[in-house]
């Protein structure tokens, strides 16, 4: 198998996890938690920029198809254009920039270089934050059930912002912690067992 034709094969495997991963979930009070980041990260630490991208780029495909493989076991174009879209379109941007940082970062695979990847990947990220925001605010201020759950997010936390702060701490801030020190750390992990594993098997990606 050509390495092209493996990077292929693996981008589709990667859409398909990042499927999975946007099903496992669990709630901290009124907080929907996913495993999203883990499959974005993941993708381009280990298939690189372009093929990294193109992974979450079939996963995107896989949802406008109307399979249900975005969170909640949900499917169909109004996915792609609905409160959350603004982080789904930036799903490829970040695994494209942490496939650069991969490449500019990883050469000896010890520990100093898997901590720096890490802090890649959180700046990777940024992209997908603003984005996803940007879009989940103009729908929120239209909606009084996002506002309302936005609400119930801070009341959670014993917080009480004004309606900018409220939205960005509801759709930003709470995620942060589990995305950063699980989702990437565990990707980071995984892509460094994974590449050991295919080394010791004379393949390199």
């Amino acid at each position: 198998m050509s390495r092209d034709l493996l990077k292929l094969s693996l981008a589709t495997a990667m859409a398909v996890i990042t499927a999975i991963t946007a099903q496992i979930k669990f709630n901290l009070g009124p907080i929907p938690y996913t495993m999203q980041n883990f499959g974005i990260v993941l993708s381009g630490l280990l298939l690189g920029a372009f093929y990294g991208a193109l992974a979450q780029v079939i996963y995107l495909c896989m949802i406008a198809v109307g399979l249900p493989v975005a969170s909640g076991f949900k499917g169909g174009i109004g996915v792609l254009f609905g409160y959350t879209a603004g982080y789904l379109w930036m799903f490829p941007v970040s695994a494209f920039i942490v496939g650069l940082i991969r490449r500019g970062i990883w050469k000896n695979g010890n520990r100093y270089e898997m901590f720096l990847i890490w802090l890649g990947s959180v700046l990777a990220v940024i992209p997908l934050y603003l984005l996803g925001f940007y879009v989940f605010y103009v729908y929120a201020t239209g909606s009084k059930a996002l506002m309302g759950w936005c609400s119930r997010v801070l009341q959670y936390f014993g917080l009480n912002l004004n309606p900018f702060w409220t939205v960005f701490f509801a759709s930003v801030i709470v995620f942060i912690p589990q995305d950063f020190f699980v989702d990437h750390v565990l990707a980071v992990i995984t892509f460094a067992y994974i590449l050991n594993l295919l080394k010791q098997r004379g393949i390199e990606l």
